[in-house]
């Protein structure tokens, strides 16, 4: 029995509905500031998936204030409440880099029917 693949099958957490590459979400995360505990939402899309097993992370990126913002979040995470998938999107690529050069309605990703 390979010891690695034991400690992982102890950590992973698959309660998350299947996040795609493309749908609109919002990640609700664990604060700690001090000696409080607080929950922050974070909500845009997802440009991209990473890795896989305890590895695992997706990238979510949103538009505050005219400035993009991306954060990388390891899907097992502790940290990470839940997620909530609020729009599935119609994409064609695997990664959706290029939206970090689009503004406005270029930026746009249509959604799933």
């Amino acid at each position: 029995m390979d010891l690695v693949k034991v400690v992982e099958s102890e950590n992973i957490r698959n309660q998350y509905p299947e996040v795609e590459v493309g749908d609109f979400v919002k990640a609700h995360l664990l604060i700690k500031e001090g000696a409080k505990e607080r929950i922050q939402v974070f909500e845009g899309y997802v440009i991209a998936r990473k890795g896989q097993g305890l590895s695992e992370t997706i990238t979510i990126r949103r538009v505050s204030y005219g400035i993009g913002v991306e954060r990388i979040l390891p899907v097992n995470s502790p940290k990470i409440d839940h997620i909530d998938v609020i729009r599935k999107g119609k994409i064609r690529r695997a990664k959706l880099y290029y939206l970090r050069d689009r503004q406005g309605k270029a930026a746009k990703i249509t959604q799933k029917i």
